[in-house]
């Protein structure tokens, strides 16, 4: 992280976390669970195979492919007509509810300041979009997805999975899209969790938001803001 005075002139970047951070759920696993109950998965068999990606992720033995591709099989298979419609009955009823007034107001402040709001997540675009312009957020860097030549999903992964060291890979791709570099911007970035110390390091302010055990312990040894929009479920 830069310890030198940061130019006025440099843009200004706030960049969120979203499952934990920005929300007090995990999109990715709640629309997991949303696909069992309206009969598009077995309950029995989804949750175990999801116990054994989660006991990999733990493990740090996580093949994010294969785990993609358990992830999204429902609604690549289901066509863009039924799987839209049933991410908008899935907003509805699971997401929106979630969504705090804490979490809206952090957010407008940074925009209403002038600062560029990208939501940096590794959950899949497909179920994290909508969650993002529910948001006000327009800028969004998601775990990518392959698309057929029908233009529909594969559940394959498109190009760096934005996890861990992903997410600097992805947001270093974003700046040089945009035509900037780390040195050009002012960035501050939000997170829950310890698998994103590597952009919380990179960034000129991180700050541990919902943190967990770890991150919280790291932060106070840092001296890293700390933020608490809303009490983590245990």
């Amino acid at each position: 992280m830069s310890t030198q005075p940061v130019s006025q002139s440099k843009r200004k970047l706030a960049l969120f976390d979203l499952d934990h951070t920005l929300l007090p759920l995990d999109s990715d696993y709640e629309w997991g669970q949303f696909t069992s109950r309206i009969g598009w998965t077995d309950p029995v068999e989804f949750g175990r195979r999801n116990d054994e990606f989660f006991a990999h992720y733990q493990a740090g033995t996580l093949d994010v492919h294969d785990y993609v591709r358990f992830a999204t099989e429902a609604f690549c298979r289901r066509g863009a007509s039924q799987a839209d419609a049933a991410h908008a009955r899935f907003m509805r009823e699971v997401i929106a509810p979630a969504i705090t007034p804490q979490a809206r107001a952090l957010v407008r402040a940074h925009q209403e300041a002038g600062d560029t709001v990208i939501i940096v997540t590794a959950t899949n675009e497909f179920v994290t979009r909508p969650i993002a312009r529910a948001l006000g957020v327009d800028e969004l860097i998601a775990l990518e997805l392959v698309r057929d030549a029908q233009g529909w999903y594969t559940g394959e992964i498109k190009g760096q999975p934005s996890m861990r060291e992903g997410k600097v890979v992805r947001m270093q791709q974003w700046l040089q899209h945009k035509g900037l570099d780390w040195a050009g911007v002012e960035a501050t970035f939000y997170s829950d969790s310890w698998n994103d110390v590597p952009l919380l390091e990179r960034v000129d302010h991180p700050v541990a938001t919902n943190p967990d055990a770890r991150l919280r312990a790291l932060a106070e040894e840092r001296g890293w803001r700390i933020v608490d929009l809303f009490t983590k479920a245990q």
